[in-house]
C-alpha cells in the first residue's frame, strides 16, 4: 500500500536530517572516539557527542511530526526512529524516504 505524500517540504527536510544525523554519527564513531581511547584525548568527544546528541533527539521528534504532516505511518516513523540509533541506519533510512518522495 503507497503512503500519500502531503509535505515533500517537510519530508525532504526530514531526509536532510537523517543524512546528517548519519555523518554526525560516523564522525563520532570513527573519528572522535578513536581519538579518545586509541590516542588519549578525552575532550575529542566532547562536541560531536553533543551535536550528535542534538540531532539525534531533532531527528526522533522530526519522525513523530512527520506521522501528521507528510504523513507516513507510525510504524515508518518508528523505523525511523529505530535506525537512529543503527550507525548507517539514517542512511538507509534516506533510501526509503527518496523512494516515499517518488511515489
Amino acid at each position: 500500500m503507497k503512503e500519500e505524500v502531503g509535505s515533500s517540504s517537510f519530508l525532504k527536510r526530514l531526509r536532510i536530517l537523517c543524512l546528517i544525523e548519519g555523518v554526525s554519527t560516523l564522525i563520532l564513531f570513527f573519528v572522535a572516539m578513536p581519538m579518545k581511547y586509541l590516542m588519549g584525548i578525552p575532550q575529542a568527544v566532547s562536541w560531536p557527542g553533543r551535536i550528535h546528541g542534538g540531532l539525534f533527539v531533532l531527528m526522533i521528534v522530526a519522525a513523530i511530526l512527520a506521522i501528521k504532516k507528510v504523513p507516513i505511518r507510525a510504524k515508518l516513523a518508528f523505523m525511523i526512529m529505530v535506525a537512529a540509533v543503527i550507525p548507517f541506519g539514517p542512511f538507509w533510512m534516506d533510501k526509503k524516504l527518496k523512494q516515499l518522495a517518488k511515489d
